[in-house]
């Protein structure tokens, strides 16, 4: 019986103890009558407003997503080539340009976007597209086929070739 009461005992003061560490890892709360977030009486942020727009603001300057990203790029070109399929052909421009973000280096993305600029009107874009294209993958299966693009392009926005 006193060996229950022994564990018993021990067992509360282990609960109370764990209880009392959770309560001190907490951040502690401003004693304030006002709900945090509230403006000050006058209308006009007060102090503490200011202190939290500041570093609020280093998050909020904090880029959503990451710059590499190889599996997002992939994800970005097949959606912006269902999107293609579908016609919305804005909605391809995003994600191809998207997927030049994720992964810089990478050419395919710009092909895919120069051909939607093309299809849009966007002809300038699209020969910087192509070109952009052609100077990250020097060596493309369809390297002809991409320069008699930018070719056709540079003729009908009367650009002169560099």
């Amino acid at each position: 019986m006193r060996f229950k009461k022994a564990i018993l005992t021990l067992a509360a003061a282990l609960l109370y103890f764990a209880a009392s560490l959770a309560r001190a890892q907490e951040p502690p709360q401003e004693s304030s009558s006002k709900p945090s977030g509230a403006p000050a009486p006058s209308g006009k942020p007060g102090k503490d407003d200011k202190k939290k727009k500041n570093k609020d603001g280093a998050t909020k300057s904090a880029p959503e997503q990451p710059a590499w990203d190889p599996l997002r790029a992939e994800k970005d070109l097949e959606v912006g080539q269902y999107y293609m399929r579908k016609g919305d052909v804005d909605a391809a421009i995003d994600r191809f340009l998207d997927a030049t973000l994720a992964k810089p280096g990478y050419a395919i993305p710009f092909r895919f976007l120069g051909e939607a600029q093309e299809k849009k009107g966007l002809k300038k874009q699209a020969i910087k597209s192509y070109q952009r294209y052609l100077d990250l993958y020097p060596h493309a299966e369809d390297r002809e086929k991409i320069q008699k693009r930018i070719d056709k392009l540079y003729k009908e926005t009367g650009k002169q070739k560099n």
